[in-house]
């Protein structure tokens, strides 16, 4: 647990803090640790969005009450901005946002706004990390060298019920880039990714091509959806709620499949 209390005693310095809470593996564990390390010196600030799934909006509700830590939302529109989801959307989004949160911050006294960006984020390609940085957002997990793995497994010796829980990105990934984004189309997204959650397949994305879902799922996932009963009920509810072609990438599940892979991280998308 060395870098649990290192990142305890970098937490303590920063004296009062608010923190970018999606509800997230590394968001949670870094509210965790924050709590312990400020007590009421900390306030959670969550985004509250047409492209922000309700079911993560809930369970980021839920384990700020568990602990009680304060809590608020900021309600945000789909800006003009990335209205057409652009190549550079993350990071036109970030900065949009945290913006909103450090003006926040500043209104209420908290001397810092941090966010759960972790040590692996740097090694992967992440427009929104040039916003944050441009804003002087604090990212502790970075700062202190902690991976996504050492949060899955500091979280689980913290007993965090997110210790496994699948990574998971804004609705607008499921999108093709430079595609106008409708608030149907989200709601048409969270409803079949949950509605394959709720049967067992949790590492899954609903990726829209126009009219048809190309779904995507880890190999347990795969394994599940072969069988014909499952197939035929998922199908129909997909159908259903408004898509008129489902599919089932053979590749399976892979993040940032809508992401410009073969940029590198210090390539700027401006």
């Amino acid at each position: 647990m060395d870098k649990y209390n290192t990142l305890i005693d970098y937490l303590k310095k920063l004296e009062k803090v608010i923190i970018a809470f999606s509800g997230g593996v590394d968001s949670t564990f870094l509210l965790y640790a924050t709590k312990e390390a400020l007590g009421d010196n900390v306030k959670a600030v969550t985004i509250n969005s047409p492209y922000i799934a309700n079911w993560e909006i809930e369970e980021a509700k839920e384990f700020t009450q568990e602990l009680e830590i304060k809590h608020d939302f900021i309600e945000v529109d789909i800006v003009e901005a990335i209205k057409y989801n652009p190549i550079n959307r993350c990071y036109l989004c970030k900065k949009h946002i945290f913006q909103m949160i450090k003006g926040k911050a500043e209104n209420e006294g908290y001397k810092y706004v941090i966010d759960g960006t972790n040590f692996d984020d740097t090694k992967d390609y992440r427009p929104g990390m040039k916003a944050l940085k441009e804003l002087e957002i604090v990212s502790p997990l970075l700062e202190c060298e902690i991976t996504k793995s050492d949060i899955r497994g500091m979280a689980k010796t913290k007993q965090l019920d997110v210790w496994n829980k699948p990574s998971y990105a804004c609705l607008l990934t499921r999108i093709p880039h430079d595609k106008n984004i409708e608030v149907e189309t989200l709601n048409k997204i969270e409803k079949a990714e949950k509605y394959l959650m709720d049967r067992g397949m949790r590492a899954c994305r609903v990726r829209v091509h126009e009219n048809l879902a190309r779904i995507e799922l880890d190999k347990d996932g795969i394994d599940k959806i072969v069988a014909q009963e499952i197939r035929e009920d998922i199908t129909n509810y997909f159908k259903k709620i408004g898509f008129d072609y489902i599919t089932l990438d053979l590749q399976g599940y892979k993040m940032g499949n809508f992401s410009i892979n073969d940029l590198k991280v210090s390539d700027s998308i401006e």
